[in-house]
């Protein structure tokens, strides 16, 4: 069963490898029974090292009580590259809920900040030395932890004032990291939740025929689609659904135009 639909598989994927540009990439939602299977051919066509990463989406939101074992609630996306060499995605769009916890909470002249961990594993030892707080405090790093920081690199950050050590003055220290100075957009993780990307039942609402009840047997969400465009696509260049489907992704690419 396996080894027919990827007998079948390869030579279309070997045609899409040819046809992707050099800074281009394929994206391949999969079912997770397949999704194990589909990674060796993958690996086989396109090369192990322009293995991107793999994608969870999660497209149900609620469980099914027939099921006496698991209810899957997830399908797998499995990213490759053209040319791993200098390839990069496009970012997501930094919203408020991001950068609702930038704060300035001592005047910084260079604008609002959040702190982020100091220590690191494993340990450094050379990294590994005690810091005293403006309050006094001797603090180390956690037991089997050390700083990101050598003592010659903190003491430039303290100068610069960018460690924080709680608003007393005796807390554990931290890097103060600006909004002014972060890229603009996030890097998108590999767990991609319903409430981001929409989920099945919107995916069939949205390939109503004629509104009609038919839909697809497995469409997928406009807001996917669009995620997926925006992260491996730029203005005036070529998106191909080999598939087509319910044409989802060529409705979301005109839109998107």
């Amino acid at each position: 069963e396996h080894s027919l639909w990827l007998s079948l598989m390869k030579p279309r994927l070997e045609i899409l490898k040819n046809l992707l540009a050099d800074n281009g990439s394929i994206w391949i939602s999969i079912d997770a029974d397949e999704s194990h299977y589909l990674k060796v051919l993958c690996d086989m066509v396109f090369g192990r090292r322009n293995f991107v990463d793999e994608v969870i989406w999660q497209r149900a939101f609620s469980p099914i009580n027939l099921k006496k074992t698991l209810s899957r609630s997830h399908d797998v996306i499995l990213v490759y590259s053209k040319n791993s060499d200098g390839f990069e995605l496009n970012k997501l769009p930094r919203s408020a809920e991001a950068t609702k916890s930038y704060k300035n909470l001592d005047n910084d002249p260079r604008g609002p900040w959040t702190s982020g961990d100091l220590s690191v594993g494993p340990i450094i030892q050379s990294k590994v030395f005690e810091i005293t707080t403006p309050s006094g405090r001797k603090v180390l790093p956690p037991e089997g932890y050390c700083w990101r920081l050598t003592r010659e690199r903190f003491e430039e950050y303290i100068a610069d004032n960018r460690i924080w050590f709680g608003a007393k003055g005796d807390g554990v220290p931290r890097i103060k990291r600006f909004l002014s100075e972060v890229k603009d957009g996030v890097t998108p993780m590999t767990l991609w939740t319903y409430q981001e990307v929409g989920h099945n039942q919107d995916a069939k609402k949205e390939a109503k025929v004629f509104n009609s009840d038919s839909v697809f047997a497995t469409p997928k969400p406009e807001k996917l689609i669009e995620r997926v465009i925006h992260l491996a696509s730029n203005p005036g260049d070529l998106v191909l659904d080999s598939f087509l489907g319910s044409g989802t992704t060529a409705a979301v690419a005109h839109k998107m135009g």
